[in-house]
């Protein structure tokens, strides 16, 4: 495993260390299918859907991160990064830092392929832990909780150089999934007339916006319903939950429906009935309904984007070939992606 690696300024009096042809960006919020590894003075990252396989780091102290940088890009490159000035108030006279976006080398990668490899599938095991797409809708099995969380013990023992202990925070709300057969569809919130209902829609929602576990990951799982009740307009929202996910869920925690029309936006607080996130809202007169978002206060970047979705629906066919077809000589599978396979009738 080699190649060049550049070693730059970055915003911040970062340093960034990447791969001539990484994928991975540093400006802005990182795309849903980033892997991020937390390591000593930064941390790596790396594309999942490009494939990309020697990481990107960012450093926040170079001097710290002089123990493992040599292990993943080679002497060269850790030579390289010790050209750049350390932490302010360091006094470090000798050393110069360099603008955001000024190289300071490009070198070749002499990397130690396991070291390498350990890590991508420990940051992997941690994006799953977060954003793999479990749906009931879609079919996509969960990953389950227990077993993901021996996957990064093992996998963080065979890191020890890199690991950090801040990554290991996982999920609190994964439980035992339905059968898909036993769940019914969301088609959308039902009134109790059907010659009421003026308009109804369904969509997905920016995952980005909610903690993990609780709402199903399919483009399908969100629909909403406009529709007249004693002499009012009111839209209805119906968000699958998520099918590991078991109440009650801390107020904090409970998602909101941010119903977009032209006039404005109408907020419906969700309530968890069942298997579904249930909410509505009074709107004025007919305003049309462009978007629905979903998300958590506190939680995401705002409204969704039709990139997102886009990529959304690329890790929902990655996940499909994790489940059915994994390429074992790009990233193994884990113990909790090869349980899932052997569920059956999910």
């Amino acid at each position: 495993m080699s190649g060049e690696i550049v070693v730059a300024g970055a915003p911040g009096g970062a340093v960034l260390v990447t791969p001539i042809d990484a994928a991975v960006t540093v400006d802005g919020p990182a795309p849903v299918d980033t892997l991020v590894l937390g390591v000593p003075g930064g941390h790596l990252s790396w594309s999942l859907l490009s494939g990309q396989r020697i990481p990107t780091a960012t450093l926040d102290d170079a001097d710290e991160a002089q123990d493992w940088l040599w292990a993943v890009y080679g002497e060269a490159a850790a030579l390289a990064v010790a050209t750049f000035a350390g932490p302010v108030g360091t006094g470090r006279p000798d050393r110069r830092a360099a603008e955001p976006g000024q190289a300071v080398a490009v070198v070749a990668a002499a990397v130690l392929p396991q070291t390498v490899v350990s890590a991508r599938r420990l940051a992997y095991a941690h994006w799953a832990s977060r954003w793999w797409p479990a749906s009931t809708v879609d079919g996509i099995t969960p990953l389950d909780e227990g077993l993901l969380a021996l996957d990064i013990a093992a996998l963080t023992v065979e890191c020890d150089l890199l690991a950090d202990g801040a990554d290991a925070e996982l999920p609190t709300t994964a439980v035992e999934s339905p059968r898909q057969s036993d769940y019914a569809l969301a088609a959308g919130p039902q009134s109790t007339s059907a010659t009421s209902v003026l308009a109804r829609g369904t969509s997905g929602w920016d995952w980005r916006n909610c903690p993990p576990g609780l709402i199903d990951a399919s483009e399908r799982a969100v629909t909403w319903e406009v529709h007249r009740e004693a002499g009012r307009i009111l839209a209805s929202v119906r968000a699958v939950a998520a099918p590991q996910l078991r109440g009650p869920v801390p107020a904090h925690l409970r998602p909101y429906a941010h119903l977009r029309t032209a006039a404005g936006t109408h907020t419906a607080a969700l309530t968890l009935t069942g298997d579904d996130w249930i909410g509505s809202v009074a709107i004025p007169g007919m305003e049309s309904i462009t978007a629905v978002d979903i998300s958590v206060p506190g939680v995401g970047y705002g409204s969704d984007s039709p990139t997102e979705a886009a990529t959304r629906e690329q890790i929902r066919r990655f996940a499909r070939k994790r489940l059915h077809a994994p390429d074992r000589t790009d990233l193994e599978p884990l113990a909790a992606e090869t349980a899932a396979a052997e569920e059956p009738d999910f």
